[in-house]
């Protein structure tokens, strides 16, 4: 590849994140290479690598977190660092093309027009229809009317654009998600009011930690501080509510479609976050005994909130009951010799629960090695992962991988680390049974109470590149190894079926239309 030459400004650009002119070019280097595929081994099914819980376990679990889980320091970790740039992508992209001459409106590809008019036809729905009225009415014209005549260009510019509303660069989790009878709620709140039911310990404490960008973290400190008393009235607890950001230096370089440095409209580079990899250092930094992790727009209505109540409860109860096995069997290890029996007692706790695979010379191996081994196995952090039956979402999902050393684990993995012109790695993808909502609890401290070191569990080398958008222009971003893939890759792991209702992800604004984010009909 011709190597890009970059202007003193843009050295002194660089080195602002951080960062060195050096590693820029590695980073676009990986995207004229190509950055590595994970070699699937097979999909991930029910009784080969997911768990399905039966009754009497799952009412376990839950008892079990009722009864000891609450006595522990518990935390909800929710990555919201995003603007809702891609929620708008698509009527972004209408705006624009409502701006242009009529001939080209006219030529508004058929697949634009669909979904502008879908939005259009249901923006009595949205639960911030009443913000985008107010907004209109600024300039005394009715929404009602706007909407009457299907004058979208004055909406659309209501809506998104940094004048008014400014929908498209706000934090997704200070969207108004769902309407209720006197009242809105963005997808923040919903954590809140979520977190209150599995999250809040005996001592009435519920903590919570939101990733942000900087430039919209004093929007959620302010916003939390508002309405901070009313939910604790309402819920009847003490909310502890935290914030980071990224940090600066795990930005990286985006590229246009010829690989060429993305510039904005002014000249400079565009740098982007790096993509929620780059959060295992902020979730390195939490002290927590548990730690919920779900994405900021995967939240229900609140008249659906009780079934995701229960299944975190069971998923944090049974990585309890693995999380004691563990600490009894490393407890075990460090006060005596092994023998043959603890020895087979543990091997099996790692092949059946944990989906280990033994080193291949462990048999032969003395038992000094084979205890050190074991060791090894068990002392690292430990992830429970809900997976829902697999209905057509796009995205990640739970295979078995191999690594260049024929070791096999299991892995979350997104399509976009797949090679797919691979004919047979595309047909392991086609048979996938599962998808990953998102849906994690962890445990980060060893059997001695002491946090883990998370970076030292990261596989660096599974960094992907992905397609986004800024300002309705598409670019390709190279993304560090996600905070539940590569950055989790060498974490204790157990996946475990849970039912689709957990699972209500909003990744375009129309999602919002759907029966588990409206009121009941």
């Amino acid at each position: 590849m011709n190597q890009v030459k970059f202007s003193k400004n843009d050295i002194e650009q660089i080195k602002k994140t951080g960062q060195t002119p050096g590693q820029i070019y590695s980073q676009l280097s990986l995207f004229h290479q190509g950055t590595p595929f994970v070699h699937l081994d097979r999909p991930c099914t029910v009784g080969d690598g997911i768990k399905r819980l039966p009754n009497d376990v799952a009412k376990q679990c839950i008892h079990l977190f009722e009864t000891q889980g609450i006595k522990k320091k518990l935390i909800k970790f929710v990555p919201a660092s995003g603007a809702a740039t891609r929620m708008f992508k698509k009527l972004i992209h209408a705006y624009h093309t409502t701006q242009n001459s009529e001939q080209t409106q006219a030529a508004m590809a058929k697949k634009i027009r669909n979904d502008l008019s879908h939005f259009m036809n249901n923006c009595r729905r949205f639960a911030f229809y009443d913000d985008l009225k107010a907004s209109v009415s600024e300039e005394k014209i009715s929404l009602e009317t706007l909407l009457a005549a299907q004058n979208s260009e004055k909406i659309l510019r209501h809506l998104l654009t940094e004048k008014y509303l400014n929908y498209a660069m706000l934090p997704k989790g200070l969207i108004r998600f769902h309407s209720y009878e006197n009242h809105t709620r963005t997808a923040f709140e919903e954590h809140l009011v979520e977190a209150g039911g599995y999250a809040r310990t005996s001592a009435n404490k519920c903590k919570l930690h939101f990733t942000v960008s900087p430039r919209h973290k004093k929007k959620f400190l302010t916003f939390f501080q508002k309405i901070q008393s009313n939910y604790e009235d309402q819920l009847g607890t003490n909310f502890d509510v935290s914030f980071s950001t990224q940090k600066l230096n795990t930005n990286t370089i985006a590229v246009d479609s010829q690989n060429r440095p993305f510039r904005l409209s002014d000249g400079h580079l565009l740098f982007r976050p790096g993509g929620h990899g780059a959060l295992i250092n902020n979730l390195n930094q939490l002290d927590g005994d548990i730690v919920f992790i779900k994405n900021v727009d995967n939240v229900a209505h609140g008249r659906l909130i009780d079934e995701t109540i229960e299944w975190k409860k069971i998923l944090c109860g049974y990585l309890m009951q693995l999380q004691q096995q563990i600490f009894n069997f490393l407890n075990q290890l460090h006060q005596q010799p092994i023998s043959e029996a603890p020895a087979l007692e543990i091997t099996g706790f790692l092949k059946k629960k944990l989906s280990c695979r033994l080193p291949e010379d462990f048999k032969s191996a003395s038992n000094k090695k084979k205890q050190k081994t074991l060791i090894h196995l068990l002392n690292r952090p430990l992830r429970v992962c809900g997976m829902v039956p697999n209905t057509g979402e796009p995205g990640g999902g739970p295979f078995w991988t191999k690594d260049n050393e024929n070791n096999i684990s299991l892995q979350i993995v997104e399509v976009s680390q797949i090679d797919t012109d691979d004919k047979h790695q595309k047909s392991i993808l086609n048979q996938l049974t599962h998808f990953n909502p998102v849906d994690l609890v962890c445990s980060i401290k060893n059997w001695r109470d002491e946090l883990f070191d998370l970076s030292e569990y990261v596989d660096h080398q599974a960094v992907f590149i992905s397609n986004k958008s800024e300002n309705g222009r598409d670019l390709k971003a190279l993304e560090l190894p996600g905070l539940w893939n590569g950055a989790m890759a060498f974490w204790n792991t157990a996946f475990v079926e849970v039912p689709k209702i957990t699972f209500n992800p909003v990744k375009e604004v129309t999602d919002l239309l759907g029966a588990h984010h409206q009121p009941a009909s």
